[in-house]
């Protein structure tokens, strides 16, 4: 395991991701359920999955899966990889939602994570969830079924930019893009994870303009718009929400502006 850790010492965490690394090979659910030494095929595995890991390859791409909200998503090329803080969204939504049987549009859904988690939690919650990826429809899909939800959960493409939101939702969520495009490049997480999931143009407020507009116009009476932002986007997005009222900003667990949340 040294030795493992040694070799992601480049890593921020070599040691954590060594151990959740070694689980994964060896079928664990949890790195400290390892009682016992892998055998030959499982340390073959260990082994290529820390090579990957040394190259700068992020523990949840390498696995093809990542937990959220307790729930198990799958990932590829085309989907971000959910963050801690992105549950902030969710809870959120959770706490604030008074709709008996909310119908919810989650766009640039990705993995659906965001979507799919409400769904989970909210009883008789239904949600569309919307991507302009292919590859990221399929595994929203996926894990919509993976998670007990497929019934209540429908996929289609949606390009926020450009085409028409129907109206008769509840609540729409969204994590859209909103790092500013010469930053982008200049990030480690653009390494691997799809850059268009990341750039919000010159200054990372394109997707929030467009969803302030349509997501007015596509929600009910009472109904709720809760997004992701940048930790310095908070005044900017409020701005961009003037036609809805009670406009809050919420703090991640970093204490930093991540979630906006306007009623219409």
């Amino acid at each position: 395991m040294k030795d493992a850790a040694q070799k992601l010492s480049g890593c921020e965490s070599p040691m954590l991701d060594a151990r959740v690394l070694l689980a994964a090979a060896m079928g664990k659910k949890d790195a400290a359920l390892i009682f016992d030494m892998p055998d030959n095929a499982q340390l073959s595995l260990f082994n290529k999955y820390i090579e990957k890991r040394a190259e700068g390859i992020p523990v949840a791409y390498i696995l093809g899966e990542k937990e959220f909200m307790g729930l198990t998503f799958h990932l590829n090329s085309d989907t971000l990889i959910p963050r801690p803080d992105t549950e902030c969204l969710v809870e959120k939504v959770i706490e604030k939602n008074g709709f008996s049987a909310p119908k919810i549009l989650d766009l640039c859904t990705g993995s659906g994570c965001i979507g799919i988690s409400l769904v989970h939690f909210i009883k008789n919650a239904s949600c569309d969830l919307t991507d302009i990826s292919e590859g990221a429809m399929k595994m929203a899909k996926e894990n919509a079924y993976s998670n007990g939800v497929s019934d209540r959960c429908k996929v289609f493409r949606l390009d926020i930019l450009f085409d028409k939101i129907l109206k008769g939702y509840d609540i729409i969520v969204s994590n859209p893009p909103y790092i500013e495009s010469d930053v982008v490049k200049t990030l480690e997480v653009s390494r691997y994870e799809p850059e268009r999931a990341l750039d919000g143009g010159f200054d990372g407020l394109d997707f929030y303009r467009i969803i302030a507009k349509k997501a007015y116009n596509a929600l009910e009476k009472g109904g709720i718009l809760a997004l992701e932002i940048g930790y310095n986007q908070g005044e900017s997005v409020k701005a961009l929400l003037k036609d809805f009222s009670d406009v809050q900003v919420y703090k991640d667990y970093g204490n930093n502006d991540r979630v906006i949340i306007g009623i219409k």
